[in-house]
């Protein structure tokens, strides 16, 4: 069962975690070039960002639907960065896990890495009553995935370079949903986004959804936390 080490953060900057994430990268890969733990399968690093539109590679820049004045009167920012899919929001309210982690500890390939990140979200939302499930064609969590009603409270983007994760999901807890309106969120324009408080009507304990998450996090990917 391979070791990981959890960081929360609280309430950071896309850039100064998005360099943090650089520097644990790092580590891992020193990890698996010297060998020294042999358990050591990574980390699990949660936190908040203050409003930001994050652009992946593969990802269209006409998503994005405000400009950089309009950005600043909302007190956003914008970056361009190397995880795969589209545009994306991250913000006060909403649960953003990064897991750099190196896969051949896990024995598992990128997309059962994807899938498993699904399902750990998933069984999150069921703690919750909510019905996360997948969607054809398409990445992260969804509640009526299958009907027109189908709605967005989860989006993934990772990226993988030498067996070695990096970004992540990003879970709708009690996140502000208009700053979704300024996006078509992961290049989507007709379908809509949710949350946990939305889905029932009032606000969610964030610190009592953190501590489920982590605790599904490491059920679905046999880890232990160290």
């Amino acid at each position: 069962m391979p070791n990981i080490q959890y960081i929360d953060l609280g309430i950071k900057d896309y850039k100064e975690t998005w360099d943090f994430q650089q520097e644990l990268f790092n580590k891992v890969l020193e990890a698996k070039k010297s060998n020294k733990d042999s358990d050591f399968g990574g980390y699990l690093v949660f936190v908040e960002h203050p409003h930001v539109y994050t652009l992946g590679k593969s990802g269209e820049t006409n998503n994005l639907l405000i400009s950089e004045a309009f950005l600043k009167q909302i007190d956003a920012t914008f970056y361009r960065i190397n995880r795969g899919g589209d545009i994306t929001y991250h913000g006060p309210g909403q649960l953003v896990g990064y897991p750099i982690i190196d896969l051949e500890k896990f024995k598992i390939g990128v997309r059962q890495y994807v899938e498993k990140l699904e399902d750990s979200i998933i069984n999150t939302l069921s703690s919750y009553s909510l019905n996360g499930s997948r969607m054809d064609g398409a990445t992260g969590v969804w509640l009526d995935s299958q009907t027109p009603n189908a709605r967005k409270i989860c989006a993934l983007g990772v990226r993988v370079s030498r067996f070695v994760t990096m970004h992540g999901f990003a879970l709708n807890i009690n996140t502000n949903l208009k700053y979704f309106s300024h996006i078509n969120p992961c290049g989507f324009q007709d379908k809509g986004i949710t949350s946990v408080e939305k889905e029932h009507g009032s606000l969610k304990n964030f610190e009592e959804v953190k501590t489920i998450a982590k605790s599904k996090f490491a059920d679905v990917f046999e880890a232990k936390y160290v």
